[in-house]
């Protein structure tokens, strides 16, 4: 049955209305961590446009229209822009053209949690300064170098062992451990090669003998306090987070110190939404300063598996739009654990599923990557339990079944 041309043209209007009504969001960045924001945006009846330096991100494979172009591209970047018209723009990367936010900022368009924040934290320059020098905060000690000879000069200042990291990275991109003298060219060259955007220069810094790593999601809100999640403990191997466990157990003292600290830096680098905070924790005890990104955290992934009432992805977007938060509560204790790709090939793995599946209160989250490389990331395992419950007997379940979920 054809409808008449009144009934199509009357459909068409009332969509484009909709359409005019629904908040739209510009993603920068479609990873895995986007792809969870998008699916949580959408639940909301948010309009969603992802983009990505390539096609079919997973981000994109859930929003309603996507742009393919360089984040660093800024012409690209101010066009995609033009054409959307946005009502906020959610960076999800640090390789940014982070000048062009400030001037759409400026023209009304709301940049998730700041313009300020982003330009800030893209650069580990910035926020290790703001946070060491501006803020007083307890960090390792640390140096900046853009030759060789200033990474060797810095190191005989550090000393062994220390840490290297391009100043402008993310996933643990080009960071390494150097334990000597000998290490020293190799991990200044894995550095620079490692380096996101156009900054070529490397952070060398103290080694913390730490316990243990954790994170604090912190959410900033409009119209409420500053809010926080339980601790999120974490493993990282080559700067790379594997896996992650809610609640990390720490005392009410240190609790209090990383809280502090959290809101101090977001305060300063100013906006709305959620916010990983990371920290180390020394054998001695004490709480120092590590890093943190504007955007749900990696580590978070964690939520997904009903630790908490609200998952980071739906924190993050209540915040963004100024959406009411009434509370964060721990519901149950769980863990998460990376899947990881075995080889390089410009196709997704074969996943078997049927293991997980087996599994009682576990959850296996595909990320959707269309190519895979050594030891990427393309998906997780989520296991959780009763608060109480053994925290090391479901991390060890998490990590044996993200071991069978590709062949």
């Amino acid at each position: 049955m054809r409808l008449p041309v009144v009934t199509i043209r009357s459909t068409m209007k009332l969509c484009m209305e909709i359409n005019k009504a629904m908040k739209r969001i510009m993603l920068l960045g479609s990873g895995e961590l986007g792809k969870e924001f998008v699916i949580a945006a959408k639940r909301a009846g948010v309009y969603v446009i992802a983009c990505d330096r390539y096609d079919n991100a997973p981000a994109m494979q859930v929003a309603d229209e996507r742009e393919i172009f360089s984040m660093l591209d800024g012409d690209a970047l101010e066009a995609a822009v033009r054409k959307h018209h946005p009502d906020i723009i959610v960076p999800e990367i640090e390789a940014i053209r982070t000048e062009r936010l400030f001037d759409f900022e400026k023209e009304g368009i709301q940049v998730v949690p700041s313009a300020r924040a982003v330009n800030y934290t893209m650069n580990r320059r910035a926020i290790r300064d703001l946070a060491s020098k501006e803020l007083g905060l307890r960090t390792a000690k640390y140096f900046y170098a853009k030759t060789f000879d200033e990474f060797k000069k810095a190191a005989d200042e550090i000393g062994f062992p220390c840490v290297v990291k391009p100043l402008m990275s993310s996933s643990g991109h080009g960071q390494s451990y150097v334990h000597n003298d000998d290490e020293l060219k190799a991990a200044f060259t894995e550095a620079m090669e490692g380096s996101r955007g156009d900054v070529k220069e490397v952070i060398i810094e103290e080694f913390i003998d730490f316990d243990s790593e954790f994170t604090l999601l912190t959410v900033t809100q409009k119209n409420a306090p500053t809010i926080y999640c339980p601790p999120i403990g974490h493993i990282q191997k080559s700067g790379d987070y594997r896996e992650s466990w809610q609640p990390y157990h720490i005392s009410d003292e240190a609790l209090k110190k990383a809280e502090h600290m959290a809101d101090e830096v977001t305060k300063a680098l100013t906006g709305y939404g959620l916010w990983g905070v990371e920290f180390f924790m020394t054998k001695k005890g004490e709480v120092i300063f590590s890093e943190l990104s504007p955007r749900p955290h990696d580590t978070g992934m964690v939520t997904l598996g009903h630790t908490t009432n609200l998952s980071e992805f739906e924190l993050h977007l209540r915040a963004i739009m100024g959406w009411p938060i009434p509370a964060i509560h721990l519901e149950h204790y769980g863990c998460s654990a990376v899947v990881l790709a075995k080889e390089d090939a410009d196709h997704a793995p074969e996943y078997n599923l049927v293991e997980a599946l087996k599994e009682d209160r576990t959850r296996v989250r595909i990320f959707g990557k269309p190519e895979q490389h050594v030891n990427r990331r393309m998906g997780v395992v989520l296991c959780y339990g009763e608060v109480g419950d053994d925290i090391n007997a479901l991390r060890d379940k998490a990590k044996r079944v993200a071991a069978t979920i590709i062949k």
